[in-house]
């Protein structure tokens, strides 16, 4: 059983959240993390580098002078790869590192991810989010509040909350994030976690 405690906005104590760590994952797979970290991080790659070939370089297609009879080593192109100002041999070509895992491994890993913030004690169980007006002290004053101040934090909100995103994107280290976009590269990337009561019960199944 994990247990830990409810925070208010000012940090205070106002009761405890537990479940059992089998509701979330039967155990941390750190080869199906690795390759759920993998995945995402390839699929931002943007793979638009190039390089121009001797096809595509400037230059006359003309042979430089003839085959034999110069005493000189034979010569074809100017657009050559072995000349100053030639294509490249093996030019770059733009491509898609993007690949997907199948979708329940996917989940699974960002429920371990999940889990392995609660075990490492790098969660914060938020009561809710009480953020009335745009305001970046409200959000720095909780995070010390709750000792977290000056680390990296994910803060998951329920749903989208303007006044939450607009209040911390300030924050150096700070990401905010509905719980319905939470993935492994998130939760794995940010040392801390603050979730909200309301968030736990929808990806627990309990909001029903």
């Amino acid at each position: 059983m994990i247990s830990v405690p409810i925070r208010d906005m000012g940090g205070s104590e106002c009761g405890t959240y537990s479940f059992e760590p089998a509701e979330l994952a039967d155990g941390i797979s750190r080869q199906l993390l690795h390759d759920a970290v993998v995945m995402y991080r390839a699929n931002r790659r943007v793979g638009e580098v190039q390089t121009k070939s001797r096809g595509m370089v400037a230059g006359s297609t003309r042979k430089l002078f003839k085959q034999k009879g110069t005493g000189r080593a034979r010569a074809g192109s100017i657009r050559t790869p072995v000349r100053r100002g030639g294509g490249h041999a093996f030019g770059k070509k733009p491509r898609d590192y993007s690949y997907r895992m199948p979708r329940k491994a996917v989940r699974k890993a960002t429920l371990m991810a999940l889990l392995s913030k609660f075990q490492d004690e790098q969660a914060v169980v938020l009561q809710r989010w009480d953020v009335p007006e745009i305001k970046t002290r409200q959000i720095s004053t909780f995070l010390g509040s709750v000792g977290i101040s000056g680390a990296s934090v994910l803060l998951v909100t329920e749903g989208l909350d303007r006044n939450v995103y607009r209040s911390g994107r300030n924050i150096p280290g700070v990401t905010v994030m509905p719980g319905v976009d939470l993935n492994a590269y998130v939760l794995l990337r940010q040392r801390n976690l603050v979730i909200t009561v309301g968030e736990m019960d929808r990806i627990l199944g309990r909001d029903s």
